[in-house]
Protein backbone atom coordinates (compact mmCIF):
# COMPACT_ATOMS: atom_id res chain seq x y z
CA UNK A 1 0.00 0.00 0.00
CA UNK A 2 1.13 3.46 -0.79
CA UNK A 3 0.01 6.52 0.40
CA UNK A 4 0.99 10.26 0.09
CA UNK A 5 1.15 12.75 2.72
CA UNK A 6 1.78 16.75 2.72
CA UNK A 7 1.75 19.37 5.29
CA UNK A 8 -0.59 22.00 4.05
CA UNK A 9 -1.84 25.27 6.14
CA UNK A 10 0.21 23.69 8.97
CA UNK A 11 -1.55 20.36 9.11
CA UNK A 12 -1.09 16.93 7.64
CA UNK A 13 -3.28 16.31 4.56
CA UNK A 14 -3.24 12.37 2.41
CA UNK A 15 -2.84 13.60 -1.40
CA UNK A 16 -2.92 11.36 -4.23
CA UNK A 17 -0.08 12.37 -6.35
CA UNK A 18 3.63 12.92 -4.94
CA UNK A 19 4.68 15.98 -5.40
CA UNK A 20 7.95 18.58 -4.05
CA UNK A 21 7.57 18.51 -0.14
CA UNK A 22 5.70 15.24 0.77
CA UNK A 23 5.96 12.06 2.41
CA UNK A 24 5.83 9.03 0.71
CA UNK A 25 4.41 6.20 2.89
CA UNK A 26 5.09 2.07 1.78
CA UNK A 27 3.34 -0.30 3.84
CA UNK A 28 3.74 -4.00 3.01
CA UNK A 29 4.31 -2.71 -1.10
CA UNK A 30 3.70 -5.24 -3.99
CA UNK A 31 6.52 -5.70 -6.23
CA UNK A 32 4.97 -3.12 -9.05
CA UNK A 33 4.13 -0.88 -6.54
CA UNK A 34 8.14 -1.59 -5.77
CA UNK A 35 9.41 -0.81 -9.22
CA UNK A 36 6.62 2.33 -10.12
CA UNK A 37 8.37 4.03 -7.50
CA UNK A 38 11.87 2.60 -8.58
CA UNK A 39 11.09 4.12 -11.90
CA UNK A 40 9.94 7.09 -11.02
CA UNK A 41 12.38 8.52 -8.37
CA UNK A 42 15.27 6.75 -9.12
CA UNK A 43 15.46 4.66 -6.48
CA UNK A 44 17.17 1.48 -6.31
CA UNK A 45 15.16 -1.74 -6.39
CA UNK A 46 17.11 -3.20 -3.53
CA UNK A 47 16.94 -0.41 -1.37
CA UNK A 48 13.16 -0.20 -1.26
CA UNK A 49 13.25 -4.11 -0.55
CA UNK A 50 15.47 -4.13 1.70
CA UNK A 51 13.50 -2.54 4.85
CA UNK A 52 10.88 -5.88 3.60
CA UNK A 53 13.49 -8.12 4.69
CA UNK A 54 12.93 -8.55 8.59
CA UNK A 55 16.59 -10.08 8.78
CA UNK A 56 17.98 -6.42 7.22
CA UNK A 57 20.57 -4.80 9.49
CA UNK A 58 20.40 -1.40 10.47
CA UNK A 59 22.79 1.28 8.40
CA UNK A 60 22.58 4.12 6.26
CA UNK A 61 24.00 4.07 3.06
CA UNK A 62 24.49 7.35 0.79
CA UNK A 63 23.82 7.19 -3.20
CA UNK A 64 24.07 9.67 -5.48
CA UNK A 65 20.67 11.08 -5.35
CA UNK A 66 19.33 10.22 -1.87
CA UNK A 67 20.57 8.63 1.18
CA UNK A 68 18.80 5.58 2.88
CA UNK A 69 18.64 4.92 6.85
CA UNK A 70 17.94 1.49 7.78
CA UNK A 71 17.00 1.16 11.86
CA UNK A 72 14.88 -1.51 13.83
CA UNK A 73 11.49 -0.56 15.33
CA UNK A 74 9.50 -2.59 17.93
CA UNK A 75 6.20 -4.41 16.72
CA UNK A 76 3.62 -6.56 18.84
CA UNK A 77 3.78 -10.31 17.44
CA UNK A 78 1.35 -13.06 18.42
CA UNK A 79 3.34 -15.60 19.49
CA UNK A 80 1.42 -18.97 21.76
CA UNK A 81 -1.58 -17.11 21.72
CA UNK A 82 -0.44 -14.38 23.46
CA UNK A 83 0.80 -11.00 22.04
CA UNK A 84 4.22 -10.34 22.91
CA UNK A 85 7.50 -7.75 21.19
CA UNK A 86 9.70 -8.22 18.57
CA UNK A 87 11.25 -5.92 15.67
CA UNK A 88 11.46 -5.30 12.21
CA UNK A 89 13.18 -3.02 9.69
CA UNK A 90 12.18 0.74 8.79
CA UNK A 91 13.24 2.13 6.17
CA UNK A 92 13.58 5.84 5.61
CA UNK A 93 14.94 7.13 1.98
CA UNK A 94 15.49 10.71 1.95
CA UNK A 95 15.95 12.78 -1.63
CA UNK A 96 16.33 15.76 -2.71
CA UNK A 97 12.53 17.06 -2.97
CA UNK A 98 10.77 14.35 -0.94
CA UNK A 99 10.69 11.83 1.76
CA UNK A 100 10.14 8.12 1.63
CA UNK A 101 9.44 5.52 4.12
CA UNK A 102 8.97 1.28 3.48
CA UNK A 103 7.87 -0.71 6.37
CA UNK A 104 6.53 -4.50 6.44
CA UNK A 105 3.58 -3.30 8.27
CA UNK A 106 1.76 -0.27 9.92
CA UNK A 107 3.45 0.77 12.49
CA UNK A 108 2.69 2.99 15.68
CA UNK A 109 5.82 4.87 15.14
CA UNK A 110 4.39 6.67 11.56
CA UNK A 111 0.78 6.41 12.32
CA UNK A 112 0.94 9.69 14.63
CA UNK A 113 2.19 11.56 12.00
CA UNK A 114 -0.19 10.82 9.59
CA UNK A 115 -2.70 11.19 11.68
CA UNK A 116 -1.45 14.39 12.39
CA UNK A 117 -0.61 14.43 16.52
CA UNK A 118 3.05 15.35 16.36
CA UNK A 119 3.68 18.52 16.66
CA UNK A 120 5.95 20.86 15.06
CA UNK A 121 5.84 18.14 11.84
CA UNK A 122 6.37 19.48 8.17
CA UNK A 123 7.00 16.77 5.45
CA UNK A 124 9.07 19.04 4.01
CA UNK A 125 11.40 19.68 6.71
CA UNK A 126 12.86 16.40 5.85
CA UNK A 127 15.78 16.51 8.48
CA UNK A 128 13.62 17.21 11.58
CA UNK A 129 11.13 14.23 10.20
CA UNK A 130 13.85 11.83 10.31
CA UNK A 131 14.65 13.13 13.88
CA UNK A 132 10.87 13.25 15.16
CA UNK A 133 10.62 9.69 13.76
CA UNK A 134 13.26 8.65 15.47
CA UNK A 135 12.77 10.09 18.71
CA UNK A 136 8.97 8.22 18.25
CA UNK A 137 10.82 5.14 17.52
CA UNK A 138 13.07 5.48 20.81
CA UNK A 139 9.97 6.19 22.86
CA UNK A 140 7.66 3.26 21.42
CA UNK A 141 10.76 0.76 22.65
CA UNK A 142 10.57 2.51 26.83
CA UNK A 143 6.88 1.77 26.62
CA UNK A 144 6.76 -1.72 25.78
CA UNK A 145 9.68 -2.13 27.99
CA UNK A 146 7.82 -0.78 30.35
CA UNK A 147 5.08 -3.50 29.67
CA UNK A 148 7.54 -5.86 29.77
CA UNK A 149 8.37 -4.97 33.31
CA UNK A 150 4.62 -5.01 34.41
CA UNK A 151 4.13 -8.44 32.77
CA UNK A 152 7.51 -9.12 34.78
CA UNK A 153 6.13 -8.52 37.92
CA UNK A 154 3.17 -10.70 37.78
CA UNK A 155 5.23 -13.58 36.98
CA UNK A 156 7.07 -12.55 40.39
CA UNK A 157 3.64 -12.96 41.64
CA UNK A 158 2.65 -16.40 40.47
CA UNK A 159 5.97 -17.70 41.82
CA UNK A 160 4.77 -17.73 45.17
CA UNK A 161 2.27 -20.50 44.43
CA UNK A 162 3.19 -23.44 42.04
CA UNK A 163 4.64 -23.03 39.13
CA UNK A 164 3.57 -24.51 35.71
CA UNK A 165 4.66 -24.91 32.27
CA UNK A 166 2.59 -21.69 30.81
CA UNK A 167 4.43 -19.21 33.62
CA UNK A 168 7.83 -20.76 32.18
CA UNK A 169 7.08 -19.89 28.37
CA UNK A 170 6.26 -16.67 29.17
CA UNK A 171 8.82 -15.97 30.53
CA UNK A 172 11.12 -17.45 27.73
CA UNK A 173 9.02 -15.36 25.90
CA UNK A 174 9.64 -12.11 27.70
CA UNK A 175 13.34 -12.66 27.58
CA UNK A 176 13.02 -13.62 24.02
CA UNK A 177 11.28 -10.12 23.59
CA UNK A 178 14.26 -8.57 25.93
CA UNK A 179 16.97 -10.18 23.37
CA UNK A 180 15.29 -8.45 20.12
CA UNK A 181 15.07 -5.11 22.31
CA UNK A 182 18.28 -5.15 23.30
CA UNK A 183 20.22 -6.14 20.18
CA UNK A 184 17.84 -3.43 17.95
CA UNK A 185 18.58 -0.91 20.36
CA UNK A 186 21.93 -1.03 20.15
CA UNK A 187 22.54 -1.01 16.21
CA UNK A 188 20.23 1.84 16.26
CA UNK A 189 22.33 3.51 18.74
CA UNK A 190 25.42 2.69 16.32
CA UNK A 191 23.08 4.32 12.91
CA UNK A 192 22.42 7.51 15.40
CA UNK A 193 26.35 8.24 15.88
CA UNK A 194 26.72 8.03 12.08
CA UNK A 195 23.81 9.90 11.44
CA UNK A 196 26.02 12.89 13.28
CA UNK A 197 29.24 12.69 11.01
CA UNK A 198 27.28 11.66 7.45
CA UNK A 199 27.26 15.24 5.19
CA UNK A 200 24.32 13.96 3.06
CA UNK A 201 22.09 14.75 5.16
CA UNK A 202 21.99 18.44 6.28
CA UNK A 203 21.72 19.87 10.01
CA UNK A 204 20.16 22.51 11.05
CA UNK A 205 21.02 24.58 14.22
CA UNK A 206 17.22 23.92 15.60
CA UNK A 207 17.48 20.11 15.28
CA UNK A 208 20.51 19.90 17.52
CA UNK A 209 18.61 19.64 20.95
CA UNK A 210 16.34 16.82 19.03
CA UNK A 211 19.18 14.82 18.09
CA UNK A 212 20.98 14.93 21.29
CA UNK A 213 17.04 14.30 22.64
CA UNK A 214 16.52 11.10 20.31
CA UNK A 215 20.34 10.04 21.50
CA UNK A 216 19.37 10.34 24.86
CA UNK A 217 16.11 8.65 24.87
CA UNK A 218 17.95 5.43 22.57
CA UNK A 219 20.32 5.26 25.22
CA UNK A 220 17.74 4.90 28.14
CA UNK A 221 15.61 2.61 26.31
CA UNK A 222 19.28 0.58 26.31
CA UNK A 223 19.74 0.95 30.14
CA UNK A 224 16.59 0.02 30.44
CA UNK A 225 16.46 -3.08 28.53
CA UNK A 226 19.86 -4.16 30.44
CA UNK A 227 17.95 -4.12 33.97
CA UNK A 228 14.86 -5.38 32.68
CA UNK A 229 17.31 -8.25 31.53
CA UNK A 230 19.08 -8.57 34.71
CA UNK A 231 15.53 -8.83 36.47
CA UNK A 232 14.49 -11.24 34.57
CA UNK A 233 17.22 -13.63 34.77
CA UNK A 234 17.38 -13.20 37.98
CA UNK A 235 13.43 -14.60 37.51
CA UNK A 236 14.65 -17.14 36.01
CA UNK A 237 16.87 -18.33 38.49
CA UNK A 238 14.78 -18.62 40.98
CA UNK A 239 11.65 -19.87 38.94
CA UNK A 240 14.49 -22.65 38.62
CA UNK A 241 15.59 -23.24 42.39
CA UNK A 242 11.84 -23.37 43.28
CA UNK A 243 11.26 -26.06 40.76
CA UNK A 244 14.14 -27.90 41.92
CA UNK A 245 13.27 -27.21 45.75
CA UNK A 246 9.56 -29.04 45.19
CA UNK A 247 11.51 -31.63 43.53
CA UNK A 248 13.54 -32.62 46.13
CA UNK A 249 10.36 -32.07 48.39
CA UNK A 250 8.25 -34.73 46.33
CA UNK A 251 11.30 -37.22 46.01
CA UNK A 252 12.17 -36.87 50.01
CA UNK A 253 8.17 -38.03 50.43
CA UNK A 254 8.56 -40.98 47.45
CA UNK A 255 11.45 -42.12 49.61
CA UNK A 256 9.30 -42.06 53.51
CA UNK A 257 6.53 -43.64 51.30
CA UNK A 258 8.75 -46.23 49.93
CA UNK A 259 10.59 -47.22 53.52
CA UNK A 260 7.38 -47.27 54.98
CA UNK A 261 5.65 -49.57 52.28
CA UNK A 262 9.05 -51.64 52.66
CA UNK A 263 8.72 -52.34 56.64
CA UNK A 264 5.32 -54.96 56.21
Amino acid sequence: MVRIFKTIDSSIHEIQEPEEGCWVALTNPTATEIFQISERFGIEVDDLRAPLDEEERARIEAEDNYTLILVDIPVIEERNEKDWFGTVPLGIIISEDMIFTVCLEETPVLDAFMDGRVRNFFTYKKTRFILQILYRNASMYLHYLRILDKKSELMEQKLHGSPKNQEIIELLEMQKSLVYFTTSLRVNEVVLEKLLKIDSIKKYPEDTDLLEEVITENKQAIEMANVYSGILNGTMDAFASIISNNMNIVMKVLAIITIVMSIP
